[in-house]
């Protein structure tokens, strides 16, 4: 999922932001475009916002072209569902000739809207929502899209990378999660896990899912995919109130909303900005903004979105890996995966596994 220069790229990015605070670089930006949905899905209720939002064409030629997006930023298209949005070819072809580093999403519900854009645009990657089998789907979202998104996945996946999205949530199963995990395999192509969480853009409630035997019934094929079973094993350990890590992801990792809003995360209602009031670079490196997001960055514990909280494992894993925890804490601060503060992630990660 992820190279050595990744890591690499990542670390001085980290450095840079930590230590230059006003002078930050984006790492991934998410640009919600737009609210159009045609999906009716239970764990997310865009699809009923009115009036319908758009971000235009201009408002992201500004966005794009702002400092703190460099050429290795990587721009994700998503909305409600983006090529919905009465723009969305003319974005992307922009994209395709000044930034293409773009990545798209899709529920896949419009399978020919899907395949022309990524034939004619190019996206580095395309992420689709599959959160189960053909009932599941249904049920969880409303729509009968389980054949749609079979097809996308059929028609392009040795035309470009793609991941299935697989969201767990108090609508679906473990044994749903087994069920993706098999149709990525079947295909061969990326699966990348989340778990529900509340959002405002989304207008979601905060529901911790059910307590019993979490790791136990964490499926055994989930070791056949890269950069998922720590995230989802971890949960149990942050839902108990046991793991705490500070939230370094929001000083690289940022996303915009239809409306021009620029939250400091996706999980808190706090607003940095809105591009149609003041500069992107402005809203994100401001110095009213800094002082918001160090304050969070160092005390913030209070999600477990896969946007925020997987760089933030991949980040003390690998600082675990080059030095000692005490070390660590030096400069880092305490933190700690499990009840036991002195417990590092690889030995917590070894005893869940024997």
């Amino acid at each position: 999922m992820y190279s050595i220069i990744d890591y690499a790229y990542n670390g001085l990015l980290y450095l840079n932001n930590m230590t230059r605070p006003q002078h930050k670089r984006l790492s991934q930006l998410m640009i919600y475009a737009t609210t159009a949905c045609q999906s009716k899905c239970k764990h997310c209720n865009i699809w009923q916002k009115r009036p319908i939002e758009h971000l235009s064409l201009e408002d992201i030629k500004h966005i794009v072209q702002s400092k703190c997006v460099t050429q290795r930023t990587t721009i994700g298209l998503e909305g409600g569902e983006f090529l919905l949005h009465p723009q969305a070819n003319e974005i992307m072809a922009w994209l395709q000739a000044e930034h293409p580093n773009y990545t798209l999403l899709s529920n896949c519900l419009a399978p020919h809207l899907v395949i022309n854009a990524v034939r004619e645009y190019h996206p580095r990657h395309l992420y689709v929502s599959l959160d189960g089998g053909r009932e599941t789907y249904k049920y969880m979202r409303g729509r009968d899209g389980y054949d749609h998104v079979i097809e996308v996945i059929e028609t392009l996946r040795d035309e470009v990378p793609v991941s299935l999205m697989f969201c767990l949530s108090p609508w679906n199963s473990f044994k749903d999660m087994e069920y993706v995990i098999e149709v990525a395999k079947k295909y061969n192509v990326d699966v990348r896990i989340g778990i529900y969480g509340t959002m405002a853009f989304f207008d979601t409630t905060s529901e911790l899912l059910a307590a019993t035997n979490f790791i136990e019934n964490i499926p055994a094929n989930i070791h056949d995919t890269q950069e998922n079973y720590d995230f989802v094993a971890l949960y149990d350990q942050w839902r108990e109130g046991n793991l705490k890590l500070r939230c370094q992801s929001l000083m690289s990792c940022l996303v915009i909303h239809s409306n021009g809003d620029v939250p400091l995360c996706q999980n808190l209602d706090v607003i940095l900005g809105n591009i149609h009031q003041q500069s992107f670079d402005d809203i994100f490196n401001g110095a009213a903004s800094c002082k918001t997001q160090c304050r969070y960055s160092q005390n913030c514990n209070k999600c477990w979105i896969n946007f925020h909280r997987k760089y933030d494992i991949i980040l003390m894993r690998n600082f675990e890996r080059l030095f000692p925890k005490r070390l660590i804490e030096k400069f880092y601060g305490p933190y700690q995966w499990t009840e036991n503060p002195n417990i590092t992630y690889r030995q917590y990660i070894k005893h869940i596994q024997r």
